[in-house]
């Protein structure tokens, strides 16, 4: 069994549809502040160019956390 972690960080865009970023495995200790800040960062550096243009606004973001049980495996 296989447990793993995802951040996963959803923001508006121009057009007012939402994008995703994901980051696998973030770390044990990280705060809502951390990510608040991340985020704002990654808006006002325009990072990352969407099809509906830039991101302008945060929507949400969580930790998901997942188990992987493999039955079979070659």
């Amino acid at each position: 069994m296989a447990a793993t972690q995802t951040l996963q960080m959803t923001f508006v865009n121009q057009a007012g549809t939402r994008t995703t970023i994901s980051l696998d495995n973030p770390k044990d200790t990280l705060t809502q502040a951390e990510v608040v800040t991340a985020m704002d960062q990654i808006i006002t550096k325009n990072i990352f160019n969407t099809a509906g243009g830039n991101l302008v606004a945060k929507y949400s973001a969580q930790i998901i956390d997942r188990t992987v049980n493999v039955l079979y495996e070659q």
